[in-house]
């Protein structure tokens, strides 16, 4: 939402296309999970006395809309896409199918994933820690406003201690809140790497893929 309360900002989306785009032509095969609170927080006064369920599955199709308005911006660079979702909705987007992901990621295409996992009290990061688990990632690149992973919110204390790496045992007893517990339990279990670094700075996932230290690293 850039600089907005609400909504989505086209220079912002535009530049995080601009790196998806950089990253694709470097070859790496790349899946994208996005969230949905540029939208639903913007509605979070109409949330409160809502039902959690009905809430959640309103935050699941905030990230759809995300998702397409990714999908045309990558589009509109060239890069050819996938959009799947966890829950069905054909006219716009396939169906979630894990070999059908891996077959678009074989093919060179950018699949971007929406509707978190389809069920409510799952988050967006507990989603990214699944897909990436069922097509075979290599890292979870979590892409944040700050420079990575610190001991306090950075914005709230700047001297906070900042982790270049850390274990997930590390995130876990420490409270960090890097992901969700369900998403960093599942990355540990399945022994997924995690990078959180920001992705305000502009070129930092290039960076990252050709082999400089950025963010912080999980393992």
């Amino acid at each position: 939402m850039g600089d907005k309360g609400y909504g989505i900002d086209g220079e912002v989306l535009d530049r995080f296309a601009s790196e998806i785009v950089q990253a694709h032509e470097l070859g790496a095969e790349v899946a994208v999970v996005i969230g949905g609170g540029n939208i639903f927080r913007g509605l979070s006064k109409a949330a409160e006395r809502m039902d959690r369920v009905q809430a959640d599955h309103m935050g699941m199709l905030a990230t759809v809309i995300n998702a397409l308005a990714l999908q045309d911006a990558l589009e509109r660079k060239g890069v050819y896409t996938r959009l799947q979702t966890a829950i069905k909705m054909e006219q716009i987007a396939e169906p979630f199918i894990r070999r059908r992901a891996i077959r678009h990621l074989e093919k060179r295409r950018v699949v971007i994933f929406g509707a978190g996992t389809g069920n409510p009290y799952f988050t967006t990061d507990t989603a990214a820690a699944l897909r990436a688990i069922e097509i075979e990632a290599d890292v979870i690149i979590k892409g944040t406003r700050v420079n990575g992973i610190y001991a306090e919110d950075p914005e709230k204390n700047p001297s906070a201690q900042f982790f270049q790496k850390i274990t997930y045992l590390d995130v876990l007893k420490r409270n960090l809140r890097v992901m969700d517990l369900t998403a960093i339990t599942l990355c540990q279990e399945n022994m997924l790497p995690i990078v959180v670094m920001n992705m305000n700075v502009e070129g930092n996932l290039r960076r990252l893929l050709t082999g400089e230290e950025v963010g912080s690293l999980v393992n």
